[in-house]
This record gives C-alpha cells, sequence and structure tokens, in this order.
C-alpha cells in the first residue's frame, strides 16, 4: 500500500495556442514527472511527451539507487534522440525542461534541468529545494542559450535543458520523506502568475493535494495565464 497521495494537472494557458508541457503521475512506482517543452522553439510539445513517456515507461528496481541511474540513463538517451531529431529537421533545438521526484521510505530524491522547479512543504513552509538554471534575470520568455551565451541587460536564458547540448548534467537534492510533506513539482507557468509567497499561503490552506492543485489553478487562470500551466503535487501520509 502506498503511503503518499497525489494530483496533476496540464492546461494550455489562455495566451499560447499548444501546450508543450506534459506530466507524469507514476504512484504505482513513486515517480512524478513535469516536463516543459521550449517555448518558441520546433516541436517543444514533441520534447516533453517524449520525456513523459520514456520515463513512464520504467520499471522501478528493488534499489533506488538503481531507480536514479535508469532515470539518468533514459533522460540521457532522450537527450540523444532529440539532438538527432533536431539535426534531421534541420533546426536549433528541440528541447524541454524537466523535474523528476522519486519516493523511498527513508527519502525523497529531486532530480532536474533547466527551470521547471521542485517546493517542498514541511512544517508548514514552502520551500523551493530547485536551483533554476537560467543565466540573468529570469524573464517571461526564456529560451536556451548555453553557459556561453551572451545576454542583453535584464535577459534570461536557460543555461541547461534536455535536448539543449551533447552532455546532459542533472542535479539533485535528497528531501524529507516525514509524514504530512508535500511536494508541488511545476513548469513556471505556475509561478509567472503566482509568486512564492502566496504558493506558501496556499499551500497551507489547501493541505490536499486535489484541493491545492484546483486552488493553484483557480488562481492562475483567473490572471494572465501567459504560459502552460502544469503542476503535481504529492503528499506522504502516515
Amino acid at each position: 500500500m502506498t503511503n503518499y497521495v497525489s494530483a496533476g494537472r496540464s492546461v494550455t494557458g489562455k495566451v499560447r495556442r499548444h501546450n508543450e508541457d506534459a506530466i507524469l503521475v507514476r504512484d504505482d512506482i513513486g515517480l512524478w514527472v513535469v516536463a516543459d517543452g521550449m517555448g518558441g522553439h520546433s516541436a517543444g510539445d514533441y520534447a516533453s511527451a517524449l520525456i513523459v513517456e520514456r520515463l513512464g515507461a520504467l520499471t522501478r528496481p528493488e534499489s533506488v539507487v538503481d531507480f536514479i541511474e535508469a532515470i539518468e540513463d533514459m533522460l540521457e538517451r532522450v537527450n540523444a534522440d532529440l539532438l538527432g531529431t533536431a539535426a534531421a529537421r534541420g533546426v536549433d533545438i528541440i528541447g524541454s525542461t524537466v523535474v523528476v521526484l522519486v519516493h523511498d521510505p527513508d527519502f525523497m530524491l529531486c532530480g532536474w534541468v533547466g527551470d521547471s522547479r521542485a517546493y517542498c512543504n514541511e512544517d508548514g513552509h514552502l520551500r523551493q529545494i530547485t536551483r533554476d538554471h537560467v543565466h540573468g534575470a529570469k524573464d517571461d520568455v526564456t529560451q536556451f542559450g548555453g553557459a556561453t551565451a551572451t545576454l542583453q541587460a535584464g535577459a534570461g536564458v536557460l543555461s541547461r535543458a534536455v535536448g539543449a547540448e551533447e552532455r546532459l548534467f542533472v542535479d539533485w537534492v535528497v528531501a524529507s520523506s516525514r509524514p504530512g510533506t508535500q511536494f508541488l513539482l511545476c513548469s513556471d507557468g505556475i509561478n509567472k502568475e503566482l509568486g512564492d509567497e502566496e504558493l506558501d499561503v496556499e499551500s497551507r490552506n489547501q493541505p490536499e493535494p486535489q484541493a491545492l492543485l484546483a486552488r493553484l489553478f483557480e488562481l492562475s487562470l483567473q490572471r494572465a495565464a501567459r504560459d502552460n500551466i502544469s503542476a503535481v503535487i504529492v503528499r506522504l501520509q502516515d
């Protein structure tokens, strides 16, 4: 029997014509994913869907270390496939950011590439546990620029994405697995509309994943909803 409950949703929003986000909710193997295809590039929806499809096809080995290695190996394969697809289509890049949450009885593991985020609500306080892979100021439209990109004043560019460079680096952080701890994974369509303080307030007011998810989407869609909006919420139970 699982000792967590989760909820996930992804919508196009009010401005974008297509939803380039994709989510994965695999309670059965303790794996949750949000991927955000890179806006303004060719086939961002293809990139995010490929990540979710490939990770969703994984079977979980007994060792959590082996599971993390399998996730990284699969993301590296997706990275290579996206590079090949972009070359075949004659486009600069087909890419996606991604944030991954893995459950283990002793701890939670969160991995990410890009600016899709994970937040942890422990002891009634929400905090971001990922760090955006972005050079410069985080602006409304974030494109991949690489570590050597020349930035205009105030510009923000992704320094990492799946499908952007030959070598893929996934950052990982360990988090608490205590009952009552809640995690929010989201694409940047959420934090373009809702600041961290507001997310903190809402996460305390709505302790159940389904209710919190509904509230975050309600608020985001009441506002500009400039980007695709995607989130997965996982709450650990007794």
